[in-house]
């Protein structure tokens, strides 16, 4: 397995690949576009860091590509969307500089309060200023955090120990937590209305872009600061000069930029009320080690099958979840090609119930292997496992996953209900002893059928002589049945046999089965 380290990274990194005798390491940074785009199409898996951007069409490019790694907090140099189309698992490492850029936010809110870059200016052209240079304590004052996810709760830690009460904005995280970390949770409103300093701790997308603009600034008292270590964007920094410009606030601390590197000309950089760096939240030589190291481990493990961390385009397995999941991924993926083949019209809605050993763990990886089965055999290629519900929502197809608590019919079970417009099945599988995939129900028909390879699936009228007829047939062709499973709703009544056969079934001996005497339908299933 071929490995592109595409941005500088640190040795204690690229050592952890390199370890590995499985692996093929190549360090090849200050690529051109053209020249990754050439070269990207031979690798299973690529780093990088910020410099190089992964955009669609060299992702489009990457026919071998199946994990993307960031050596840093950020995706946004990575196309997710042209990745997860393409099945590429998009990876990062959120952990690995949360103590430096929590630091450098700190430095950049006393440096803003305590105007440290302009008093050394001035006193490196010779002047002696202290009059011109006061500044404001941080004791009791209130900072408003916006995120408060590892890198913003960290953040509060540290500004707790200079007396400062919090405020946290977070539509994702429970007033609980916050509380226990000592923030109160609020809405956008009331913390830019309350705080003093405003800190930013969230990823850049389509709904937090320009999340501070003029309308929020004119909210906010004229004594505010606010500092953005996160990502360029997420403040209009249009607005944002006019803001500093009409003294709406009283000052601003900027690590990131939209774009980057920014456009020097901004009247940004030339304000004597707003500090800037160029992006440094991650630049010390610990969190450079610290999120080498994370990196290579991640995409180790993704690559050698021992789990997937830190994904942003797909669910985070560890490696013990993995191993105890890989069975039932199996079972859904077969499932649903299973029942897709079989299915009559366009799908509207899939619900899935799991129950038992499966509930254990998280579900989703499980979920996505069964539509990404199910879809396959209609969409074929387009379709992947990275991309399954993202597609299934395009074509609007309703997915419903539940663990189920009740004592069900079979301890360890995935069942599957799939409605079109104008069919619907269901479909029970579980594990065999040695966890191998059965399915044990069909509808209203019990069965133990292993699905894999070549099938035959037939719906009959419980008469003698059918399988007998469909064996001879089968024999005349020169195909081989390696095994068979039958059964019925009623005696009599409407029976199911389930054929594996080696090899495929012409449309000739499929027409001749269909000709069969209460034979109601035949298809051949490629699983």
């Amino acid at each position: 397995m071929k490995i592109l380290i595409c941005d500088k990274m640190a040795n204690e990194g690229v050592d952890i690949l390199k370890a590995v005798k499985e692996f093929q390491v190549d360090v090849k940074t200050d690529q051109t576009p053209e020249q990754l785009k050439a070269m990207i199409k031979d690798y299973d898996a690529a780093i990088v860091r910020s410099a190089t951007k992964f955009k669609a069409d060299i992702i489009e490019a990457a026919d071998s590509l199946k994990f993307i790694g960031r050596a840093g907090v950020g995706l946004d140099n990575v196309d997710l969307e042209a990745a997860t189309r393409k099945g590429i698992i998009a990876m990062n490492t959120p952990a690995g500089n949360t103590t430096s850029t929590a630091e450098h936010t700190m430095a950049m809110i006393l440096a803003l309060s305590r105007n440290i870059p302009q008093a050394v200016a001035s006193m490196r052209s010779g002047a002696w200023e202290r009059n011109k240079f006061q500044g404001v304590e941080l004791y009791n004052k209130t900072l408003g955090v916006i995120g408060f996810g590892r890198i913003g709760s960290t953040v509060a830690h540290y500004a707790k120990a200079f007396g400062m009460k919090i405020l946290a904005y977070d539509p994702y995280l429970v007033k609980e937590v916050a509380e226990q970390k000592g923030a109160e949770m609020v809405d956008l409103e009331r913390l830019v209305k309350e705080a003093d300093y405003i800190t930013i701790h969230i990823p850049k997308s389509g709904e937090t872009e320009n999340l501070l603009s003029d309308k929020e600034f004119k909210l906010m008292k004229k004594t505010a600061r606010v500092i953005n270590c996160a990502r360029g964007g997420i403040v209009n920094e249009e607005a944002l000069v006019r803001a500093l410009e009409q003294r709406l606030i009283a000052g601003a601390a900027f690590d990131v930029y939209e774009p980057e590197p920014p456009d020097f000309n901004s009247k940004l950089f030339h304000l004597d009320n707003c500090v800037t760096t160029p992006h440094l939240g991650a630049s010390t030589s610990e969190a450079q080690i610290n999120v080498a190291i994370e990196i290579a481990y991640a995409i180790r493990d993704a690559l050698l099958g021992k789990g997937i961390v830190n994904a942003a385009n797909y669910p985070t397995v560890d490696a013990e979840a993995h191993r105890a999941l890989q069975p039932y991924i199996r079972l859904a993926t077969q499932m649903g090609k299973f029942t897709g083949q079989l299915i009559n019209g366009r799908i509207q809605a899939v619900k899935i119930i799991y129950s038992g050993e499966v509930t254990k763990h998280k579900t989703a990886p499980v979920t996505l292997s069964l539509v990404n089965g199910l879809l396959k055999p209609i969409l074929g290629a387009t379709i992947n496992f990275v991309n399954a519900l993202d597609v299934a929502k395009e074509r609007g197809i309703e997915v419903q996953s539940i663990n189920s608590e009740k004592e069900e019919e079979f301890t360890h079970c995935v069942h599957l209900e799939v409605i079109t417009d104008k069919d619907s099945w269901r479909v029970w599988g579980t594990l065999s002893a040695n966890k191998q995939p059965r399915i044990v129900r069909i509808n209203n028909v019990y069965v133990e059928a292993l699905p894999e390879g070549g099938m035959l699936f037939i719906n009959n009228n419980d008469r003698p002589g059918v399988v007998g007829a469909v064996g001879t047939t089968l024999a005349e062709e020169g195909i081989n049945i390696a095994a068979i499973t039958f059964g019925r709703e009623n005696k009599g009544g409407m029976a199911i046999s389930v054929v594996n056969v080696d090899g495929d079934v012409s449309e000739k001996a499929l027409e001749k089965i269909r000709k069969t005497k209460d034979v109601l339908f035949v298809k051949f299933l490629n699983v």
